[in-house]
């Protein structure tokens, strides 16, 4: 068993001896979107946990629909993600003389056959099928042709499709792994195209033909691909190829129940990105997503050692964004300084100048508020105080007001300022829950937020002087 590396963009091949071997094979049609990461990350898991070997296979047989050139922008995000494969890209698209040689066989052994319907032909079956509450299914109109029929038309140049016959007396079996041995009446599965009228190959051909040559021993999909694991297994038993071990994962679902889709926000990874959250906390949360966990923040390694062996089948999995906001929250807490400041840097010198900021008050700043921030990109508004003063907050509390006139003459000195705040506030019979938020609010416009003295120590003790100055004029 051969499998393909590339080194300096060419294929190289060297012998594997790994028994567990599982891909991840998207199509380079769009922006990676958090149902992809989701079926990346389980298989990235599953072959670290039993030490196997992790395939990126591109799937780029539709041309027309190729909007990801050479695959960039998914093997950036994996990248990103730290989901490291350790064999490919392998593209289908460089693989057409292997299919070529697996369609010869099928039709050497007469498990295909040539059909000249037309889109248009095929679509009128299909609706009246459905007008008549039949389950849409080809009606197998030209395996029913003899050979001179179908040299007839070859001869006439008719555009046609290859089609695998399903043999619909027989029941197939598999395993899933979540859901056990299942059962399948092919007489509910009807004939399935493996080429194009083009001349390309069908997914569910090159799909199969790839697990098949590349020795993939597990397959782990989502479940709306059920229905392709019965079709392709039907090709796998025709011509006597072993069969993978398949877990057929549920998909992701929004709050309603619906399938995760472009209007729900997070869809896109880029969008995630982009708004400021963690690949660490990304990866975490869609690791955790369905499972029961004591601990939920984890590293890629941890959820290495805590994938189940027999995992259960939930029917669905819905995405929480209050979830994946509180885990890069989490996340964001952890982060080491330098790392903060590197990662908030570009996001607050797209509002606000920062040259001015050496590098000591940027780490002051940042630090100050790393415990409020939800994503990076809440670092522009966290940080909003320092670098504009809040222009409309007049405070009313009279007591409050004549306690910050008393005693602003010490903020220089900030340890007998707020002593002197806190005796004052007590002699009074002012509660601190009631002072403490509006000389807050007088500081940042805002009665939430980090701590005084750490908010005075960052504005200095001159431009906390002025605003305290004019919320009580």
């Amino acid at each position: 068993m051969v499998a393909p590396l590339i080194i300096k963009g060419k294929f190289l091949y060297k012998k594997t001896e790994k028994a567990v071997r599982v891909r991840f094979a998207p199509s380079p049609t769009g922006k990676m979107h958090l149902g992809n990461v989701r079926i990346a990350l389980e298989n990235y898991l599953f072959a670290k946990k039993h030490q196997g070997s992790f395939v990126l296979r591109i799937e780029d047989t539709d041309a027309e629909r190729n909007f990801d050139p050479d695959a960039r922008k998914i093997i950036e995000t994996l990248a990103w993600l730290n989901l490291s494969f350790d064999e490919g890209p392998i593209f289908q698209s460089q693989r057409k003389a292997l299919y070529q040689k697996y369609l010869a066989l099928f039709e050497q052994k007469k498990l295909i056959y040539r059909c000249f319907c037309s889109q248009e032909e095929l679509e009128k079956k299909r609706d009246r099928q459905i007008a008549l509450k039949k389950p849409p299914r080809y009606d197998r109109t030209c395996y029913q042709l003899n050979e001179q029929q179908v040299a007839d038309n070859v001869t006439a140049d008719k555009p046609f499709v290859w089609r695998f016959h399903i043999d619909e007396t027989q029941h197939l079996s598999f395993t899933d792994i979540a859901r056990g041995v299942l059962h399948f009446d092919l007489a509910n599965f009807s004939d399935f195209s493996l080429t194009r009228q083009d001349g390309s190959f069908t997914f569910i051909f090159t799909n199969a033909i790839d697990d098949w040559d590349m020795a993939i021993s597990h397959v782990l999909r989502g479940d709306d691909h059920l229905s392709n694991t019965v079709s392709q297994i039907a090709m796998f038993q025709a011509v006597g190829a072993p069969i993978p071990l398949y877990w057929h994962l549920p998909l992701l679902c929004n709050k309603e129940g619906k399938k995760l889709s472009k209007r729900d926000f997070g869809f896109s990874v880029e969008d995630l990105k982009n708004a400021g959250y963690l690949p660490e906390a990304l990866v975490n949360y869609l690791g955790v997503i369905g499972a029961s966990v004591q601990d939920e923040i984890l590293t890629i390694d941890q959820l290495v050692s805590l994938l189940p062996d027999h995992p259960a089948s939930p029917n669905n999995i819905k995405y929480d964004l209050d979830k994946l906001n509180w885990v890069n929250h989490k996340w964001i807490e952890r982060m080491a300084t330098p790392s903060l400041v590197a990662a908030c840097s570009p996001f607050l010198a797209a509002h606000y100048d920062i040259t001015t900021l050496d590098q000591t008050k940027l780490t002051q700043l940042l630090t100050l508020v790393q415990t409020d921030l939800i994503t990076l990109g809440h670092c522009v508004e966290a940080t909003r105080f320092y670098f504009q003063r809040p222009t409309s907050v007049k405070i009313q509390n009279l007591a409050v007001r004549e306690l910050i006139k008393k005693n602003i003459s010490l903020l220089p000195h900030i340890h007998n300022w707020e002593a002197a705040i806190k005796q004052e506030a007590k002699s009074t019979n002012l509660p601190l829950s009631t002072v403490f938020p509006t000389i807050r609010a007088a500081l940042t416009g805002s009665p939430n937020g980090p701590h005084l003295r750490g908010l005075i120590e960052v504005l200095g003790t001159e431009e906390a002087r002025v605003r305290l100055e004019a919320a009580v004029d």
